[in-house]
Order: C-alpha cells, then structure tokens, then sequence
C-alpha cells in the first residue's frame, strides 16, 4: 500500500514549514537561545500545522530527528477528545515527576484540549502551576476559547493562521511535479480553493487524483467533488435577482445541478462566496437585507440533514420572501429556519420531512443501549444524551454538544454503533446528526448520574 500524500510530505522540521512563519522564527529563536517555555498553546482551525508543529518541537527542543514511523517513550501524545476524563489527567499527573528515559525533557502533547472536563482542567492546572523543570506541555485546540483563562495564561499561546490560497496552491504544484501528476494548474487552484484554507484537506483531496494516469483537468475535480461552475452559480443569482423568476425556473435550475452531481453543500459555500463578492463590490440588485438574510440560511446548509431539499426551500424563499412564513425551529430536517408554509407553482412537490418515532425503533434503540453499556461506556454516555427519532432506516440523534455530534460522527464509532443494530435487527440503519445548543439534557430517570461519572458534572452543565 503506498503512501497518502499528506504523511508523505509533511514537514520534518520548523524549517520546512509554511505559512506559519510568524510562529516558526520565534520557536527556532527560543530553540537556540535555551529560553523555552513549561507550557505551549497553539490555537487556530484544523488543518493548519498545530499537531505537526507540536510534534516537530518536541523533537527539536530534544535535539533528535523527526521521523513519522518511530516513536519515542518520553515524547508522549494525548487525545483529549478520546482521554478527557478526570483519571487519565491524574495519571498524567503522577507522572510527570518521573524522570524522562531516554531524552533530556518529557514532553507532553495534548490534542483538542478544549474537550477536557472541569475536573480534569483543575488537575492539569495544578501540574501547569509547579512543572518539574524536565517536563514541557504543548496544548493544542481548534476552541481556546472553551480553555479555562487559568489555563491560557499559564501558558505561551500561539494563534496559527488560515494558509492564503496562494501557498497552498504552489505547495500542490510542488507536489504535483515530484509524484509526476499530469494536472492543469486550474485544477489545483479548484482543489487549493475547497481544502478551506487546510493544507491537510487539500493534499488530501490531491491524493484522490494521483492514480490518474490521463491529464487531469478543471472538469475532472469539479466532476469528482460535485464543484459548481462559475456559470452555475452567476445563473443562481440571476434568478434570485430577477423579479420575473418563478419558482419553477429556480427549481428547475437547482435540480440540474444536483443531477451533474453538484454538492448542495458546495454550491451553497461558493454562493456565499460570490454573494459576498459582489456585495461588498455594491453589484447586487437584491435589498441587502434580503442578502443577509440568505446567508445566515446558506451557513445553515452544511449542517442540515437534508441539505438539498434545505437549499432549494432557502432559494425560493429569496425570490418571493413576502409568500413565506419562517419561525424558529431546532427540530430535524434543518437546523435553522424550518420553512412552514410555501406558496409555489403547480408541478413543484416540496415537502417538509418530519421523522416519526415507533415504539418497535425506540425498543430496539434501548436495547443497543444496553448492549453499549456493557463495553462501551463512554458512547453510551453520549448517546444517552441525544434526542432519537426515527424515519424507515434512517436514525436521527440530535446533540446539546458539539463535540458529542463530532465524536459519534468518528468512523469507528459508527461502526460500533451500526454493528450492534445490525446484529439486533439484521438491518442496516444510517445514522444523521445535528446539534441544538437549546436541547434539554436528560432527566435523572434516564440515568443522569452515569453520565455525570463519565463525563463530569460541571462539563455537562455549563459548557454552551
């Protein structure tokens, strides 16, 4: 099996690094001057350097290569996503005060620490307050603001940039070249554009077009990514603007789309890209706050269960907004505004989806949970505080927190999840889900207290 293009050309050294500059020249400086800090934070979005910049000044404050396959006991790396619970913080703790085996300092890396208990925040505090002269920490989180301010201001914070398109652009050239792709430069700008600033998202979508053989050109990534056409998307907001537009021309233009293959989910970032462009440019014939408007629906897209019907409602909302009724909504399919009420031209079917729960699905949902409880506890605890509802095969779970919808999201455990439902119903079930920061948490009938040991009281109650 080869190698994925992201491992393969990940930086080995803070010289190697790119975009980060302002950050890389002030760690090679404390490097060399021997003035390091006890603690680091690096804060910023996904995708951007901050676990590989972790992991390479671990190295380099030891004074040893880096090298992606080895590993080193005195260099070790935490999951809070995975680890947040106060025990494995108070083991940490205990062991600190020993002595680093093989290098000269033990260091600590903690990955999306914004997801640790309150607990588990206070124990960590403590070893932050007193650090043995041979530990360092490094903290890593893409929410600082979900850190404790005892805990930011125990520590060097470091705020790592968006990558520009330009560099990530040039570095898929690069790549490009040395695996000997055949591929149109507007091809990669198309991919630079939809890894969203990441350069591990864009390598990423790169890696996908390295079998290829043939030239690959523009219409081969928009083909393969569902990427609109600028002529789509400038035809979109011809028909948002043109007050003859009916309900059917939109329609009919929105479905084209989705036939070609186009992402609801894509159009609807590169419509708010072009919307944004030209109302800042002041060439868009549409009241501006019909504009705003639009765009706080379109940020709901990504979200949606439903995105493609959740688009076409948004759209024809904006070409006739007086004959719509919008109210708050948390409930699935959308996660915004639910459209109730829409007056539309014969041969337009349009239809809100509401999943009905049965007892026969919400049996068989207790008892998944029953099974999850004996060696999964953590997934319980989550699924414990979800809101279930159910359509044919379809499981909606909808989360107070987002780091609960992220974690049940995880591959493996949808795996764990489907597995047991298949074995309880030889049938399989696709699971959505979605966030609702007004959700109520569970009552104390439905083991309230369990979900408190695994997760901490404090966390459940006050994180928004």
């Amino acid at each position: 099996m080869s190698e994925v293009l992201y491992r393969k050309y990940r930086s080995k050294s803070l010289d190697q690094i790119i975009g980060q500059d302002h950050i890389t020249k002030i760690l090679k400086n404390a490097i060399d001057k021997k003035r390091l800090s006890h603690a680091y934070l690096f804060t910023g979005p996904r995708g951007v350097g901050k676990t590989s910049i972790a992991r390479i000044l671990a190295h380099q404050i030891n004074e040893i290569p880096y090298i992606d396959d080895q590993s080193n006991i005195d260099i070790i790396e935490i999951d809070a996503a995975s680890n947040r619970r106060i025990d494995e913080i108070r083991d940490l703790k205990d062991k600190v005060n020993i002595l680093p085996s093989q290098l000269r300092y033990k260091i600590y890396i903690i990955d999306e620490v914004h997801m640790l208990t309150k607990e588990a925040f206070n124990a960590l505090l403590k070893t932050l307050e007193e650090p043995p002269a041979h530990v360092i920490f490094i903290l890593a989180t893409t929410e600082y603001y979900k850190l404790p301010e005892t805990i930011i201001s125990r520590t060097q914070r470091f705020n790592f940039r968006p990558i520009p398109e330009s560099l990530i652009f040039d570095h898929l050239k690069d790549i490009s070249k040395l695996e000997k792709m055949n591929i149109d430069d507007e091809a990669l700008k198309i991919i630079a554009n939809h890894g969203q600033a990441s350069f591990r998202d864009s390598i990423s979508l790169l890696d996908q077009f390295s079998s290829m053989s043939n030239k690959i050109t523009a219409e081969d990534v928009i083909s393969l990514l569902g990427v609109p056409t600028a002529e789509q998307i400038n035809k979109l907001i011809d028909l948002l603007e043109n007050p003859k537009s009916t309900y059917l021309d939109l329609s009919n233009e929105i479905r084209k789309m989705y036939e070609q293959g186009q992402n609801a989910k894509i159009i609807a970032k590169d419509l708010m890209e072009q919307l944004r462009q030209r109302l800042i440019s002041n060439k868009l014939t549409l009241k501006k706050e019909l504009v705003f408007d639009l765009l706080n629906d379109l940020l709901g897209v990504n979200s949606s269960l439903d995105s493609d019907d959740y688009l076409e409602l948004i759209l024809l909302k904006t070409i006739h907004p007086q004959e719509f009724v919008t109210q708050p909504d948390n409930q699935f399919p959308h996660d915004s505004r639910t459209l109730k009420s829409i007056k539309r031209q014969p041969k337009i079917e349009i239809s809100e989806k509401q999943p009905r729960m049965t007892k026969l699905n919400q049996e068989t949902w207790d008892r998944l949970l029953d099974e999850l409880k004996k060696e999964h506890n953590t997934l319980y605890g989550i699924l414990m505080m979800a809101k279930t509802q159910f359509v044919n095969n379809d499981i909606y779970l909808t989360f107070k927190f987002d780091f609960h919808q992220k974690r049940i999201n995880d591959l493996k455990n949808k795996q764990i999840i489907s597995q047991i439902i298949k074995k309880l119903t030889n049938q399989d079930f696709s699971l959505k889900t979605a966030v609702d920061k007004t959700l109520k948490l569970p009552e104390k009938d439905r083991d309230l207290n369990k979900i408190n040991d695994l997760f901490g009281q404090a966390q459940v109650l006050n994180i928004e």
